[in-house]
């Protein structure tokens, strides 16, 4: 019961830690950059200045894959800070412990 409080703890600190997570996706050589938080909120798009003569269709490409990267990337480092606490056990995001 005390591991499980002890997990609980751990958990708790990890989803606080989550929340100030901050991931750069990028697209098209990192000519256009998301930063995304652990909420899945965009916080910044970056687009190199060449992109913006070239055609909008491109540009909405490369913005759609930088965020869907960023998404991604905040999606694995969730992944592995709850990894880290529960020892690799498969635990589903939100589980309250104990069980």
């Amino acid at each position: 019961m005390k591991q499980a409080q002890k997990i609980q703890e751990q958990m708790a600190k990890t989803q606080e830690e989550i929340v100030l997570l901050e991931c750069k996706g990028q697209a098209g050589g990192g000519m256009v950059s998301v930063i995304m938080n652990g909420k899945h909120q965009v916080k910044k798009v970056e687009v190199d200045d060449s992109l913006l003569q070239d055609d909008r269709d491109m540009l909405e490409d490369l913005i759609a894959a930088a965020t869907n990267d960023a998404v991604n990337k905040v999606d694995q480092a969730i992944k592995d800070k709850f990894a880290d606490v529960t020892g690799g056990l498969n635990v589903p995001p939100g589980m309250q412990m104990p069980f």
